[in-house]
């Protein structure tokens, strides 16, 4: 697929990546030091992350340095209000839009409830919004409440077989009515990329804006949301090394013609429009240690000087390249079995390395016990990825296996999976 498509670009458009050294990247965290889990493989990443030890220490020297309210004029409060300012600042560079665009709250699934509520206040009765059947929950199930408003809502449908979304059919669906387009970067369950620059740019041809759940995808590469064209783009910090915290990009414009969900005084502060309640004020200054991380990331393999948002492409891009390496080697072991289903693409250029196996022979379940006698830490059930796994004929009880994976995991742990599928498959 191209740039233009999935902001991704293709596998070799970092020609001069280098490999990820593995070492420095796993020292990062603190997890693979832990007796406890020594020998043990973590194929869960999909439902959160371990967290880097750059946010663990800023978690730890706000409890115990500046645990008061942040930005009164004494030292301790003006740290804590610049630790959390500096959070905002960072995710910005990186994630390549304006400090004021970024918004921190307690969840995705709840920022979603409240930019529903935000959204509703610019649209009439009549008005349509299309979305996806291959959401997770938290981006599909608020937007299809408002068709209790008046709002006509309309279904964007997988292929069922495949799991992916055909453009031509979003092309039937756009009418001059349209407002907005719902979909996923890459789902938790199917795991096909969505060309997010090609849909957002047909959205905008129509009127409409995008609202994209990046939960599935941020993970792998803090996207450029920029360079995608995104009105509103979120994922979840704690899938992605950091806090159980929620972030979300908002346009700017479009963020001032939403109807304010703060308190009533606090309508002309930005960061608080979209906040019923105060912050995590500690949560939130310990988030920027994920891009603290990044830049030990970066500055570990590159030596050229660059922006934060520069420096998160070239990052994923060594990323993608590791990541699509051991997806591949993972994929081709499960299209050699007679047991399993692949949900989603069977090709890694084309899949994020969330990889939902449906068991033809054995309950996923019994896998899931099975794999960990083996020291495999994996899951199953629908991840509420209930609508997509419908949409394919899956029974969502009990489901499907789902192994994940990020870029810290090792080709020797892609080995220990495979041989504990083989033992638990047996």
């Amino acid at each position: 697929m191209a740039a233009r498509e999935t902001g991704i670009g293709p596998l070799n458009h970092r020609p001069h990546a280098p490999d990820l050294d593995l070492t420095f990247v796993r020292g990062q965290f603190p997890a693979f030091s832990e007796p406890s889990l020594e020998g043990w493989a973590f194929f869960e990443n999909a439902g959160g992350s371990y967290t880097c030890r750059q946010v663990i220490d800023r978690l730890t020297a706000f409890y115990t340095r500046t645990k008061v309210q942040p930005y009164y004029p004494y030292p301790t409060s003006e740290a804590a209000g610049a630790a959390m300012d500096e959070a905002y600042e960072q995710f910005a560079g990186y994630l390549n839009v304006g400090v004021d665009e970024v918004h921190l709250g307690p969840s995705t699934s709840q920022n979603t409830y409240v930019l529903e509520r935000a959204l509703r206040s610019l649209w009439r009765e009549g008005d349509e919004i299309v979305v996806s059947n291959q959401d997770h929950e938290a981006n599909a199930g608020a937007w299809r409440r408002l068709a209790d408003t008046g709002i006509v809502v309309k279904e964007w449908e997988i292929d069922p077989e495949t799991g992916v979304l055909d453009l031509a059919d979003l092309d039937r669906l756009l009418t001059k009515k349209t407002r907005m387009v719902a979909f996923p970067h890459c789902s938790n369950v199917v795991a096909a990329i969505n060309p997010v620059a090609e849909i957002a740019a047909r959205a905008h041809a129509a009127g409409a804006i995008t609202v994209i759940d990046g939960v599935a995808w941020a993970p792998h590469g803090l996207p450029d949301v920029g360079r995608l064209g995104a009105d509103i783009y979120l994922f979840s910090l704690y899938k992605t090394w950091g806090p159980h915290l929620g972030l979300m990009t908002v346009k700017r414009e479009l963020l001032d013609a939403m109807s304010n969900q703060g308190h009533f005084f606090n309508a002309g502060h930005a960061r608080k429009r979209l906040l019923p309640a105060g912050p995590d004020h500690a949560q939130i200054a310990a988030a920027s240690g994920v891009c603290e991380y990044l830049d030990a990331v970066y500055e570990h393999h590159f030596d050229e000087p660059a922006d934060p948002a520069e420096r998160g492409r070239r990052v994923n891009g060594a990323i993608r390249v590791h990541e699509t390496r051991l997806l591949g080697r993972l994929l081709e072991w499960l299209r050699d079995r007679d047991d399993l289903r692949i949900v989603g693409p069977d090709d890694p250029r084309h899949r994020g390395p969330t990889v939902s196996v449906l068991p033809l022979t054995k309950e996923p379940e019994d896998l899931v016990r099975a794999l960990a006698e083996h020291k495999l830490m994996t899951g199953c059930g629908h991840f509420y990825g209930v609508r997509p796994l419908a949409g394919m004929d899956i029974d969502t009880d009990p489901g499907v296996l789902r192994l994940s994976f990020l870029h810290y995991t090792t080709e020797d742990e892609i080995d220990q999976l495979i041989a504990g599928l083989e033992a638990a498959l047996a």
